[in-house]
């Protein structure tokens, strides 16, 4: 628990439109960030994004985004449990209006980056699905920004549901030292952003991959997000009888944009991952 300071506790953040507003100056890190950003009916947003490439992606609702003179509709959906969504990439330097006529809360996914690309929608049927895991470690992966699945310069996203009393972010793992080889590994800042179907509570495992290395045993609720600079992260708890959704935001300094993850030596039972 020495650590506590890497859990964001929903609304301690909040402001403005954003119930939740993470940059890497609040992190103390160099790249990820993570914003919620609740419109009213009829309520609208500019987002100007600076030196960093973003993702709309739609946690509840629908909107249109404006961004480089065009217009993207999303469709989005009811929830989070709901399945997978729609999404907008929004370049550096760009301003784009995020509006919503019935209203909603939007994730906006970023990392600071160097190459502008250009904005482009991401339709749900084109997201990859994954079943990751088996038995009780079973989840379900939306790769909608995974590396290899839609291109961004340093952003990687994805969202994962965990069924109820299910460990999900298992065999512990980690991703925080730059390595090639035969046993490649990326170096990549991770946020975790949780919801629970009906409410409830979970919990999240971050230990020490080096001395002095992120320390962390944390119940979490909806809403609350945990800062992964370092360490091996995982379990991630799902309470019995309700699922857990979280959505992952990452980057780092690399000059490839790549998942690649380290297992713990002790946690490497095979059908798990």
């Amino acid at each position: 628990m020495k650590d506590e300071h890497l859990v964001v506790r929903a609304g301690s953040t909040a402001h403005g439109p954003y119930a939740l507003d993470i940059d890497p100056e609040r992190a103390g890190w160099g790249y990820s960030s993570l914003r919620v950003l609740t419109l009213d009916a009829g309520g609208s947003h500019l987002l100007s994004a600076g030196e960093s490439e973003w993702i709309v992606l739609p946690l509840n609702g629908g909107c249109t985004v404006l961004v480089d003179g065009e217009i993207f509709e999303l469709r989005g959906r009811n929830g989070v449990f709901d399945g997978v969504s729609d999404f907008v990439y929004v370049p550096r330097d760009a301003h784009a209006q995020i509006a919503s006529g019935a209203g909603g809360r939007f994730a906006l996914a970023g990392a600071k980056c160097e190459r502008r690309l250009p904005a482009r929608y991401g339709p749900a049927p084109e997201v990859p699905v994954e079943q990751r895991g088996s038995g009780t470690c079973a989840r379900e992966v939306h790769n909608f920004a995974a590396a290899d699945a839609f291109a961004c310069d340093r952003l990687i996203a994805v969202e994962v549901l965990t069924p109820g009393g299910n460990w999900s972010s298992y065999p512990l793992h980690k991703h925080d030292e730059r390595r090639e080889g035969a046993d490649p590994e990326s170096e990549l800042e991770e946020i975790y952003y949780y919801e629970f179907e009906r409410g409830g509570l979970g919990y999240q495992r971050v230990s020490p991959s080096r001395e002095g290395g992120a320390d962390l045993v944390a119940e979490v609720a909806t809403g609350d997000a945990v800062l992964i600079p370092d360490g091996w992260h995982g379990p991630s708890i799902a309470p019995p009888g309700r699922t857990m959704y979280y959505l992952n935001v990452m980057a780092g300094p690399g000059a490839e944009r790549a998942w690649q993850i380290s297992f713990h030596p002790d946690h490497t039972t095979e059908g798990y991952r």
